[in-house]
């Protein structure tokens, strides 16, 4: 049952949502993909003004949670990272390290499982798949649109369940 008396929930991708990710796609470019140095170059993400501004309204009137397909040995890089943009404390949920399911099977999973004893205002994420299946299963979502998409990501994402 869902707890009303607490704010909703408003749940923010990372990857080309918060952070802009073009400086690393090279590393997905080229074969085999090199998803160590991938990870690696995460912290030095330049932010997305548009996304972080979204946050920090949401922000106002619900509890900003972080919902990323970034593997959970990433999770130091991201906290550091979320706190030097100044964007609000809230949990981060991440993938396992050897979980390799396309992106929107585990966040869908993820939302459902948040969805059970809050209220969910709003999904913001930049990858259509996602976007797609959250919204069938009857979030309200916002497609991240402001960076230009990426084929290399898309695959990553469904494709090799690495992001």
């Amino acid at each position: 049952m869902t707890d009303s008396s607490r704010r909703p929930l408003a749940v923010f991708d990372l990857d080309n949502t918060l952070a802009d990710t073009a400086h690393r796609q090279r590393f997905l470019e080229r074969r085999p993909r090199d998803w160590d140095a991938f990870f690696a170059a995460a912290p030095a993400d330049p932010p997305i003004p548009e996304g972080i501004a979204f946050a920090l309204e949401s922000a106002k009137e619900c509890e900003v949670v972080y919902l990323t397909g970034r593997p959970e040995r990433c999770r130091r890089d991201t906290l550091s990272w979320l706190a030097a943009q100044g964007l609000p404390e809230g949990r981060v949920h991440m993938r396992r390290d050897d979980d390799r399911r396309p992106a929107r099977r585990t966040k869908l999973e993820t939302l459902r499982r948040l969805a059970r004893d809050r209220a969910v205002r709003v999904v913001v994420d930049d990858d259509d798949l996602v976007c797609d299946d959250a919204e069938r299963a009857g979030f309200r979502v916002v497609r991240a649109r402001w960076t230009a998409p990426s084929a290399a990501l898309r695959t990553a994402q469904e494709g090799e369940g690495r992001t």
